[in-house]
């Protein structure tokens, strides 16, 4: 049972993300390398659980701890133990295997006999009193959908009406590309052991994991001797990427931006794109679009530039622009194939969205100087291939379409990952479902164009701007939920992001107020 409207990740989660196989096998290197047993780890894990389920659900007294016939089920046996020991009833059912168990979940099946706990089979009828459910079925070893009896008890797990912990990862959800290729494992909170996989992040992940947490289980030094795989992004490092201005500074030093797009009916998707980009920060932007838009789009917004777009307009754009932005509206008609033709040419930092990345998926190119920003179906045009492959696993898709056409990718998605030609690649934890309507994609394609304009690199652009847009989309949904949010809310919540340093300015002038109200009140 997960209360989707909780905020489900908090900044205090570590922003590397190692490969699910990578974890597996480390849990043995660390333990020989630091000289740290696998039960003590076990154990450390069990006790990291049994603190959290303590405090985030207080009132609960009748757990029901389901174990799997692996490490993940050892886990669930030695919290049990913990919970039992500290006054709780614990009913416990397990899945016997063909195989004995690995060495560390029997020690902590005999911990658990040993305080006189019992073991019930996995067929047996659940109390109706249980008021959590601890779910140590599977761990991250899956590689295809549960089979029975795991099926069917995940399939229970998620009918009943409790609050669900599942330990290291949701039973049935993969942990590296976060699909469910059967039934998988609703929780209301899950705890990641010893490091984030990309599978409790990306793909599937928020229809499962519930909130999310992680405890190195003390491992957190030697961790940080290894190579992440990327890196989890949210709005505490936008100070990284934004630094406050020169108080000298002129509209000439933050950037030229030129927007192309919008053909007849598709005014709309030009002024988000470009409106976003102005409040990201781009010091001046053009438009150039179809002339029937012209009129309307200066009196929405007159701090735009408007121009009709033609062949002469488009090449004075493009010598005047330090960065561009084109796809928003184009269309697929003769107008827009010959400004997408024009624009391919240029070297200029660009980003190529909606249709400028369906023409590219007709006349593919590689090109260092684009950030492409697909949706799945974009996505799939662009490989050739279906939706469903592309969601198989979203990693491999940002991955391979960075290397086919250069520069940087956003495949945008819940966990919108961004990778770049034999570089970097990261993951936007932020954003939520109120952002699956029209012209999101507009708005993102506006700030990381703004940002470029700004003189960001493209790699850095694309992850401070999709970081923006979820952040934004984030506050809208406190304030107001994720049920009707338009993507023009987010206009209105995008200066203060890209502006980091006025929250530091604010805490200090409030820390001030209370210090000086503080001695007043001692004098």
């Amino acid at each position: 049972m997960t209360n989707q409207s909780e905020k489900r990740n908090t900044p205090s989660l570590p922003h590397s993300v190692f490969s699910a196989d990578w974890l597996r096998q480390a849990e043995s290197l660390a333990a020989q390398e630091t000289g740290i047993s696998l039960f003590t780890l076990m154990q450390r894990a069990a006790v990291a659980a049994f603190h959290l389920a303590r405090t985030t659900f207080p009132g609960t007294r009748h757990w029901l701890v389901l174990c799997g016939h692996g490490n993940n089920g050892g886990d669930g046996y030695e919290m049990a133990r913990l919970a039992k020991s500290a006054g709780i009833n614990v009913t416990l059912l397990a899945v016997k295997g063909h195989k004995p168990l690995p060495a560390e979940a029997q020690a902590a099946k005999d911990g658990w006999l040993n305080v006189h706990g019992t073991v019930e089979n996995d067929d047996t009828h659940w109390p109706p009193e249980i008021d959590l459910i601890i779910d140590g079925l599977l761990g991250t070893g899956l590689v295809a959908a549960p089979r029975a009896p795991y099926d069917s008890l995940i399939a229970a797990i998620n009918r009943a009406d409790v609050p669900v912990l599942s330990l290291d990862i949701p039973s049935g959800l993969d942990a590296q590309t976060g699909t469910a290729p059967g039934e998988a494992v609703h929780a209301s909170v899950t705890l990641a052991f010893i490091g984030l996989k990309p599978g409790l992040l990306t793909g599937k992940a928020r229809d499962h994991v519930g909130k999310l947490h992680c405890d190195s289980l003390g491992l957190r030094s030697w961790l940080g001797g290894h190579a992440a795989i990327l890196q989890r992004l949210d709005a505490t490092q936008l100070g990284d990427w934004l630094h406050p201005r020169r108080p000298c500074s002129h509209k000439g030093d933050h950037g030229n931006l030129l927007v192309v797009g919008g053909d007849t009916g598709f005014a709309g998707a030009i002024r988000m794109a470009a409106e976003a980009s102005l409040r990201a920060g781009a010091g001046m932007v053009r438009v150039l679009t179809h002339k029937e838009h012209a009129g309307p789009l200066l009196t929405a917004r007159p701090e735009l530039m408007v121009q009709e777009l033609n062949e002469r307009s488009l090449a004075e754009g493009l010598e005047w622009a330090d960065a561009l932005v084109v796809g928003p509206g184009l269309g697929q008609k003769a107008w827009g194939k010959a400004a997408f033709k024009q624009v391919s040419e240029s070297t200029k930092p660009a980003l190529f969205d909606a249709d400028a990345l369906n023409l590219l998926a007709i006349t593919p190119q590689k090109r260092q100087n684009r950030v492409l920003t697909p949706h799945p179906g974009e996505a799939a045009r662009l490989l050739g291939c279906s939706v469903k492959d592309i969601e198989s696993d979203r990693l491999l898709a940002v991955r391979t379409l960075s290397e086919r056409f250069g520069g940087v990718v956003v495949l945008k998605g819940a966990g919108s990952l961004i990778a770049q030609d034999c570089g970097p690649m990261a993951l936007a934890d932020v954003g939520n479902a109120g952002m699956a309507t029209s012209g999101m994609g507009d708005v993102l394609s506006g700030i990381i164009g703004g940002l470029l304009a700004q003189r960001l690199s493209l790699f850095d652009a694309a992850s401070a701007g999709a970081v923006v847009h979820g952040a934004a989309a984030d506050q809208i949904a406190l304030l107001q939920g994720t049920r009707g949010m338009l993507a023009t809310d987010l206009l209105a919540v995008i200066a203060p992001l890209v502006n980091p340093d006025l929250k530091k300015k604010i805490s200090a002038n409030e820390s001030t107020t209370t210090f000086s109200a503080g001695r007043s009140g001692h004098a």
